[in-house]
């Protein structure tokens, strides 16, 4: 107003409550920020979960649950009922374990020798073995596990994590999939955003070759590749103003522009060459099977990413023994499939929990290994099991839990869970309480009604938590 020149002193001392403003705006925008109040929120235990999926169907009689009895009635007819198909099978027998079970550590909990390296580790665990599911089919089952819903186009646990909290990290997503080529049955549903924004879904980062495809700048002048992505983000944006609100324009804009932010962190994030020999070791890189050493890498990524920020990873098996159905559903050669994935997956599991404890991590992550249902006690044949959805172990490790206790019981024979049955909503429930989220009131607008992970069923597994 006076017509004089301003130092550059006098214009900073006269902007600075404007930078502090700036910062504020950002974060506000922000999706990982949650504004004090929101009615979703609760005090949170863990920040970020690692979901260690065993697709096919685990027996629970033959790792985590031991069952006596059956060495008793083993090749002893089974009198009951078991539809295959449309068709009730009466030639059963029962079927004992191929495999010998020990109580491990100060807690006493017993697990079979399928698992020796998880076995380890067994004080850090809370087993639960009284889970059921409502479907015996996998396509089902694993979407449910996965959804709560057993249809498709629903929003997966890490999508609705990932809309809630989002990433702690601006450079990577807050849902990463890593795996080794194979997809579980129900396909890509299992990891899909659903109705909610398309930003939400899993990225995959695959086990072997580049970790992520089609992230590599094409350009070798960053300022190029850069006027690029502007010049697409401008005209998608005079697109979206042409047509108005859309997911599917917005949310292109948003992953042109994570895929620019990832190609300088991802590279970093997992590159391997950083940990220790030891650590290495621990993971079982050094396996001579091909397969346990590539689930052993994704084990140590998850560890890294979670480290980055990123809220949620899932890790899934190689595809080796259970043909498409999922590869523990062993209806037959029980004891190939299952000591072969548990030859693959074992050492790396034990080795994330043990590595997550020992930099002080697990109390502020959950790590969940699940199956989709177990399998049956009795089959026509003594080398095999099959689908069996009123009985099953599934177990947790990390912060807010009670660790070295097994909740829940199955009766005599592992038929059916008979104390404190837990279902997979309440599976659900009870991860997005330990992530600090009421999942009765996280919620999204769609078809006309708030929908929610567990809908109207569901409650928090209190007894598991510490």
């Amino acid at each position: 107003m006076s017509g004089k020149p301003v130092s550059r002193r006098e214009m900073l001392r006269r902007a600075s409550n404007g930078f502090g403003y700036m910062s504020l705006a950002a974060l506000m925008a922000d999706a990982a920020y949650a504004a004090p109040g929101d009615d979703f929120r609760l005090p949170a235990k863990v920040k970020n979960v690692v979901f260690c999926f065993m697709p096919g169907g685990v027996s629970h009689i033959d790792t985590f649950d031991p069952k006596p009895k059956l060495e008793e009635l083993d090749g002893k007819p089974f009198d009951g009922f078991y539809q295959v198909g449309a068709k009730q099978e009466t030639n059963r027998k029962w079927v004992k374990s191929p495999w010998s079970f020990k109580q491990h550590g100060q807690s006493g909990l017993w697990v079979s020798e399928l698992f020796p390296h998880v076995a380890g580790c067994v004080d850090e665990l809370t087993v639960i073995r009284s889970m059921v599911s409502g479907f015996p089919l996998h396509p089902r089952a694993n979407l449910l596990m996965h959804t709560g819903k057993t249809l498709g186009g629903y929003p997966s646990l890490g999508s609705w994590v990932n809309y809630a909290l989002g990433s702690e990290n601006k450079n990577l997503p807050g849902y990463v999939l890593l795996h080794g080529g194979a997809v579980p049955p129900g396909g890509l549903e299992n990891f899909s955003n659903g109705f909610l924004p398309a930003t939400c879904q899993a990225t995959g980062m695959q086990a072997e070759g580049k970790p992520v495809v089609n992230i590599a700048p094409g350009d070798k002048d960053p300022k190029v590749q850069r006027a690029k992505l502007d010049t697409i983000a401008l005209e998608d944006r005079q697109f979206l103003a042409s047509i108005g609100p859309n997911d599917a324009v917005e949310s292109a804009i948003l992953n042109y522009e994570m895929a620019y932010k990832m190609q300088s962190v991802v590279p970093d994030v997992l590159d391997l060459d950083k940990e220790s020999e030891a650590t290495k070791k621990l993971y079982g890189l050094d396996a001579t099977d091909r397969n346990k050493r590539l689930y052993g890498m994704q084990c140590l990524r998850a560890r890294r990413l979670i480290e980055s920020g990123v809220r949620f990873v899932e890790i899934t098996c190689p595809e080796v023994y259970g043909g498409d159905n999922g590869t523990w559903d062993q209806h037959s050669e029980l004891r190939k499939g299952h000591e072969g994935n548990a030859l693959m997956t074992d050492q790396g599991v034990a080795a994330l929990v043990k590595d997550l404890k020992s930099r002080g991590l697990l109390q502020e992550t959950l790590v969940v290994w699940a199956t989709e249902f177990g399998r049956t006690p009795h089959a026509p044949k003594p080398d095999g099991r099959d689908h069996h959805e009123t009985a099953f172990t599934v177990w947790m490790a990390g912060g807010g839990l009670k660790p070295g206790i097994a909740y829940g019981a199955t009766d005599e024979t592992g038929m059916k869970a008979m104390e404190n049955v837990t279902e997979v909503y309440d599976l659900h429930a009870t991860i997005l309480r330990l992530l600090g989220l009421n999942h009765k009131r996280l919620t999204y607008r769609f078809g006309g009604r708030d929908v929610s992970l567990t809908d109207v069923h569901g409650k928090v597994i209190d007894g598991v938590l510490a």
